[in-house]
């Protein structure tokens, strides 16, 4: 594997945990929406999802980033009868977000994004060294 080959590999590595993180502050931007009516539901969490897809130009698997699932989980009930979007128990639904859970995927896709930019740096640094070495 050349290093152009590492640097396109690192950087959809990148864009996917971009996505990732774009998807994660959405989920987080809406944990504390309520449902619009009583009848109706709340925001549901999105996981994102990732692909591998070989590339034939680069002769390599890259990372696409896919459309995000609707995350399953029962909604968060809240008792607050004042609220028009109570149901006839007085109970509001709160989306399925847990702000500690993103958090912690957001720190995880924060990693990964870092990790595959010093994957970058070291292919960069190593293709001056070999720039530098064809000089002498």
């Amino acid at each position: 594997m050349d290093f152009t080959t590492s640097l396109y590999i690192a950087a959809s590595g990148m864009r996917a945990q971009s996505g990732r993180m774009r998807i994660i502050a959405e989920n987080l931007a809406n944990a504390d929406s309520s449902a619009p009516s009583a009848n109706g539901e709340p925001y549901r969490r999105r996981i994102a999802t990732m692909s591998s897809e070989f590339d034939r130009t680069l002769n390599a698997d890259v990372i696409k980033l896919s459309d995000p699932v609707p995350d399953q989980s029962e909604f968060r009930l809240q008792y607050d009868p004042g609220n028009p979007a109570a149901d006839a128990q007085g109970y509001t639904k709160l989306p399925n977000v847990n702000a500690l859970i993103e958090m912690m995927d957001m720190r995880e896709a924060q990693r990964s994004y870092e990790a595959n930019l010093q994957v970058m740096e070291s292919a960069r640094a190593m293709l001056v060294r070999t720039v530098d070495l064809l000089r002498r």
